[in-house]
């Protein structure tokens, strides 16, 4: 199970090919170094998925286009798990959350659409909820901004036992030690919980622009293990886990583009990824392929 190989392999979520870390670069203001993660998933209904959920979605990314709106989010849709979309979006501290949050409901025009979006979505949705992070420079490895090239995301989830954060701590110090004598390419970007969620949550994000990347991900555990000195020298490794983690689980997603509403400069990187040309109708087609037998 890819959640467990997170302890029993040395974090092998974080791969070579990108971390999806924080939003800015690294600075040194305290603001800057909050950088606020909202995720909102929705549980789409049995049956709504696919087409009919990219329909609703896209009356969202419309209205915030037509305003050219300067707030980004990516959509992600699950390939494990319960059927489900998290939309992701991040802020530079959490005043810049509350006067986006502001700006928007003094805009008459876009809040109206943004109302009349969440009724049509909302008839396709089992349930939705909202979760807050934090990003954790210190718990985080070789991390790196989002961009434009990224298609699939690791999402993992573990929680830590009350009054054991700071074996949490030494857990993931090892595992930086490990993958530093090791060699390998892995990163990966921690968030530690806010609000939405039971204190001493932490997710750790890792963005692959391939799933060849998973591919590498086991290969670098490997690599993680023997420098470690295998399995019989991850025991110090393996009573940390026992006593700082009480579960864990780990989900996969893929980039909705059609769900997305991304930064100009994402899209110059694919155009035809996010932003792709609209199919001529089927009719069209047949009556130019009509004329050009004639």
């Amino acid at each position: 199970m890819r959640g467990m190989r997170f302890f029993t392999f040395g974090l092998s979520i974080a791969v070579a090919g990108g971390v999806w870390a924080a939003a800015q670069q690294e600075s040194s203001s305290a603001a800057s170094d909050t950088r606020v993660l909202q995720i909102q998933r929705e549980f789409v209904k049995p049956g709504k998925q696919g087409a009919m959920h990219d329909k609703t979605e896209s009356a969202f990314v419309s209205a915030m286009t037509r305003s050219k709106w300067p707030t980004h989010y990516t959509g992600f849709c699950s390939m494990s798990g319960k059927a489900r979309c998290i939309y992701l979006t991040w802020y530079d501290s959490f005043a810049a959350w509350e006067a986006d949050s502001k700006a928007v409901s003094k805009t008459a025009t876009l809040s109206a659409e943004l109302e009349h979006a969440g009724v049509a979505d909302g008839e396709l949705l089992d349930g939705m909820d909202q979760v807050v992070y934090t990003y954790d420079k210190d718990l985080s490895y070789h991390s790196r901004p989002p961009n434009g090239e990224i298609r699939y995301l690791e999402a993992s989830i573990y929680h830590v036992k009350p009054g054991h954060t700071a074996d949490w701590h030494e857990l993931i110090k090892m595992v930086k030690d490990g993958h530093d004598k090791a060699g390998t390419g892995t990163h990966w970007g921690m968030y530690d919980i806010s609000y939405g969620a039971e204190d001493g949550t932490y997710l750790i994000l890792t963005a692959d622009k391939s799933m060849a990347d998973i591919d590498t991900s086991i290969t670098d555990s490997r690599k993680w293990v023997a420098a470690m000195g295998g399995p019989a020298g991850l025991k110090k490794f393996d009573e940390l886990v026992a006593a700082a983690v009480d579960r864990g689980d780990s989900e996969l997603f893929a980039v909705n583009p059609k769900q997305s509403y991304p930064a100009d400069e994402w899209v110059k990187t694919d155009p035809e990824f996010w932003k792709p040309k609209a199919e001529a109708p089927a009719a069209k087609v047949a009556v130019d392929a009509r004329k050009a037998k004639q």
